[in-house]
């Protein structure tokens, strides 16, 4: 029998730049007044001191390279506010199992006697951070953020423990894994940052997988590149898949249609917790807008013991770099896209829509209520044609197997698929003089599933370890596109009504 799929697509991931201190208005105590005029001035002032800075949130500049921190274990005292500083310090090579990396100067190396040369080591740091020693420019109980680096791929939060000696390429440390608050402090984030298209590495699965994409300086790639929006990402599929044996659709199949996609990291922190335990607030999720167009022709033959087609057609990847005040946080996001159909009885489609929406999808904290998994998503469905005939049950779906994480640590897994189903049930009766008839009734529906779960790594921001993974609440909506129901006279008739 001949199957034919044509293809549905969905969005998922992927993601992202970087973030830039803006200092928060702290009042200047102008006391020009005397007795209870001057009051309310000291007052205000006190207030705004005492007020957390909030960190703005931006795209990274271009040909930022791979920007650093470093928090010293002096700076908990030194105020309100992010208790690291920009540094000059790189990640030369970094080893995440055995936590060993090498920290070089701006330009890699180090000078004679073990002296880092001039101009190298750490950055100016505040005045009340002690200076690295004249044998390292790094010492035990430092923090460093790194954005990638070829040692680094995936970035780096890691605290210093030991300091071994130094290399050809710099500093050689023992490393154990480090948390957001250690750098972000009492202070205030919060923003969404688009992912930039063109840093999303795609991996086609499948032959006929193509890539376009248009960034917001006007700048475009791909076949379709002229015609995506900007800042958005485009995946067409357009290919014959052999089906095997055990599948619920014979024969071969083919898809075609497309998926656009313009993802956002969602990222807030609110350093001022309670008792010194950890953040008040934090938030981690990714979210944006997707639009698809696409079709299913099937014809499906299954029995009892017949398994959904589940077929991967393309992977994306891509670690953007939100910059919160001075500290590079690395977002990683993994995305594969799939295509599973599953069939009962023996059923006829054809079905072609358009679908649009929004999802957000990851996990927030709050003091006293620990973590919660987010997962929302609007859709809205254009049918353009529904038409079904014979017996049977078919179902469609273009999802996407999303993870979401920070320096490496998955925090968040997610499944979202948009999908299409299409039953139907048909009698004929037939006679000798050549008389048939047939009557029966149909529907086709669309759909999308959103489930997903939180990890522990989460308790990078600084949080309460949960022991167990933690589900996102299911998210189901159903909707019917078109049906019908009625009887012909011709047993040559074999088709349904159309919408």
């Amino acid at each position: 029998m001949r199957n034919a799929i044509r293809y549905a697509v969905l969005p998922a991931l992927t993601a992202a730049s970087l973030l830039a201190v803006t200092g928060c208005s702290s009042g200047s105590p102008a006391a020009s007044g005397k007795g209870s005029d001057a009051e309310p001035v000291a007052a205000k002032a006190a207030a705004a001191a005492d007020a957390a800075p909030q960190l703005a949130v931006a795209p990274a500049p271009a040909g930022a390279g791979a920007p650093s921190a470093v928090a010293h274990p002096s700076d908990g005292s030194a105020g309100k506010g992010p208790k690291a500083a920009k540094s000059a310090l790189k990640v030369a090579s970094f080893d995440q199992k055995s936590g060993r990396a090498v920290i070089s100067g701006p330009t890699g190396g180090t000078g004679a006697g073990g002296a880092p040369k001039k101009g190298k080591g750490l950055a100016a740091q505040p005045s009340q951070s002690p200076a690295p020693s004249a044998q390292t420019n790094v010492s035990v109980g430092d923090v460093i953020a790194s954005a990638p680096a070829p040692g680094a791929p995936q970035g780096v939060l890691a605290k210093v423990t030991k300091v071994l000696g130094k290399t050809e390429q710099g500093t050689e440390v023992n490393t154990a894994p480090a948390t957001l608050d250690a750098l972000l402090g009492d202070s205030e984030a919060k923003g969404k940052v688009p992912v930039d298209p063109s840093s999303v590495k795609v991996e086609p699965l499948l032959k006929g997988v193509n890539v376009s994409w248009t960034k917001p300086d006007g700048v475009h790639v791909g076949p379709k590149g002229a015609k995506v929006p900007l800042g958005n990402l485009r995946l067409d599929v357009g290919a014959s898949i052999p089906t095997p044996a055990s599948s619920p659709v014979k024969a071969e199949a083919s898809a075609t249609g497309f998926v656009q996609l313009a993802p956002e990291v969602d990222f807030s922190y609110d350093g001022r917790g309670f008792g010194g335990r950890g953040p008040g607030t934090a938030s981690l999720a990714l979210s944006g807008d997707w639009s698809s167009q696409w079709e299913l022709k099937a014809e499906a033959l299954a029995t009892t013991d017949a398994k959904p087609l589940r077929l991967p057609f393309a992977k994306l990847h891509a670690d953007p770099v939100i910059q919160v005040g001075p500290v590079p946080v690395v977002v990683n996001l993994d995305l594969t896209c799939y295509l599973q159909v599953d069939a009962e009885g023996k059923l006829s489609v054809d079905v072609k829509q358009d679908m649009k929406g929004d999802f957000r999808v990851g996990g927030a904290y709050s003091w006293g209520k620990g973590w919660s998994g987010i997962s929302q998503a609007n859709t809205e469905v254009s049918p353009v044609r529904a038409t079904a005939s014979a017996s049977g049950k078919v179902k469609a779906a273009l999802g996407a197997e999303a993870s979401v994480g920070l320096y490496g640590a998955v925090g968040v897994s997610a499944d979202l698929a948009p999908y299409l189903r299409a039953e139907g049930e048909a009698s004929a009766t037939a006679s000798s003089d050549g008389k048939a008839s047939a009557s029966g009734k149909w529907a086709a529906y669309g759909g999308v599933d959103l489930t997903g779960s939180l990890q522990a790594h989460l308790k990078i921001f600084g949080t309460p370890v949960f022991e167990r993974r933690i589900p996102l609440d299911l998210y189901h909506r159903e909707w019917k596109l078109a049906g019908g129901e009625g009887s012909v006279s011709t047993a040559k008739q074999k088709k349904g009504a159309a919408a």
